[in-house]
């Protein structure tokens, strides 16, 4: 029987849980299931409310199960960049006296060397970064197997992040009756999916997480992640006083920016774009008027991020890289050129995930198998029995159906009766 390489990724964001399910097959990587649940107990990054969290968790998992037909047993969680700390660590490992040669289990030793490093007693290590490994004196990021050499020097990259937020958010996950399989800081996660650090080689990527309550700002250069800044807005923010002028819900109120058309004052017109009633009395609102309740909200948001990376835009050749939920807002790109560098938004493109929200969940599939060349880690999320299981009994389903009222049992009947 064939291992099936299927997995489940969690980001529990700020008003809702996501719980995507994906299987890599052959060299493709194929969506499954996408789950989400509201929830409403995260305010600021923190957990408010655990028992929330955890049933919108439960819900998500149990909707994956019943389409699926087979349970998810363990996830990829993401957790927030909150209070994020950088440390390289470089450790020396010497190969066997009798062959000279640099194996896999050299290297392992070397990773588990460097990730016993406590940095601090309020910090946890979340993410192994950038690799770099030094043999005779040439430095490579390419893991040199069977390379002849007396001494193997490997320089590792830890990103460390808050303790309190990382087990408040694993405590979640157990006590929905999932293991953890890994975890990752959602900003590593989206680089990973956007392929981040094949591209700051030698240049800087502010990377631009635009969420409800707030955006996480990221510094990516030379390919590694460098810091990151939550900056306490949101798109949820440009919402208020829309929703408070005209008793709109905060869905409501989303949607229309989603089908709004123009954020620029001096372009939008008096055209109405959303009638609803209200104490039996017909009311309507245009263009204009969202234009005008929101985009002072939007522009305010850019300045913001423009004075917050203003050092490093001063530095040299620096451009964002806009993606989360805020940009499924499409003509909030009116507006970015307002910001200090050159901008790209970035929507994932695989197959059934289309969606700048899901970028941190896809992340999190490819961060998991990059670290599987090193770790050799044979879980998945699902057992493969139970798979096995639900794919014969949908297969069983499907040939009973087409035997019983299938087009091709009747043409059979047909041609083959006797006159």
């Amino acid at each position: 029987m064939d291992r099936k390489e299927i997995y489940a990724s969690v980001e529990i964001a700020d008003h809702e849980v996501r719980f995507v399910v994906g299987e890599f097959y052959d060299t493709r990587f194929n969506i499954l299931r996408i789950e989400r649940a509201p929830i409403t107990g995260i305010q600021k990054k923190k957990i408010i409310d655990e028992q929330n969290v955890v049933n919108g968790i439960i819900s998500c998992a149990s909707k994956a199960k019943e389409a699926l037909g087979y349970p998810v047993e363990r996830i990829l969680l993401a957790l927030p960049a909150v209070n994020v700390a950088r440390y390289n660590k470089r450790v020396h490992v010497y190969p066997e006296a009798t062959s000279k040669r640099i194996r896999l289990g050299d290297i392992q030793k070397g990773l588990n060397e460097a990730i016993s490093y406590k940095l601090d007693d309020n910090l946890e290590l979340v993410n192994v970064g950038c690799i770099k490994y030094i043999t005779n004196g040439i430095t490579s990021r390419k893991m040199p197997i069977d390379e002849a050499s007396d001494l193997l020097i490997m320089d590792v990259d830890l990103l460390y992040a808050d303790k309190e937020t990382i087990y408040s958010y694993a405590r979640c996950i157990e006590r929905a009756g999932l293991e953890i399989l890994d975890i990752c800081l959602d900003s590593y996660a989206i680089a990973q999916e956007a392929a981040i650090f094949e591209q700051t080689v030698d240049k800087y990527v502010i990377l631009v997480d635009l969420a409800k309550q707030n955006t996480t700002l990221s510094l990516f250069t030379h390919g590694k992640l460098v810091s990151c800044e939550v900056l306490p807005i949101g798109y949820g923010e440009w919402l208020d006083e829309l929703c408070e002028n005209y008793h709109f819900s905060t869905n409501v109120g989303y949607r229309l920016l989603q089908n709004t058309c123009c954020f620029k004052e001096e372009d939008a017109k008096d055209s109405i774009i959303y009638i609803w009633s209200e104490n039996n009395e017909q009311k309507q609102i245009t263009e204009k008027q969202i234009c005008k309740s929101v985009s002072k909200y939007i522009r305010a948001w850019i300045d913001q991020i423009n004075e917050s990376c203003k050092p490093i835009v001063e530095k040299g050749d620096v451009r964002y890289l806009i993606t989360g939920e805020g940009c499924e807002i499409q003509s909030i790109e009116q507006l970015f050129d307002g910001l200090s560098a050159p901008w790209q938004v970035y929507v994932p493109q695989t197959i059934g995930a289309r969606d700048a929200s899901l970028s941190t969940c896809l992340g999190l599939f490819y961060s998991w198998k990059e670290q599987q060349d090193v770790r050799k880690d044979d879980r998945c999320s699902c057992s493969c029995v139970e798979v096995e299981r639900a794919i014969q009994n949908a297969n069983y389903r499907t040939s009973s159906k087409d035997e019983e009222n299938g087009f091709t049992k009747k043409l059979k009947n047909i041609l083959l009766s006797d006159r």
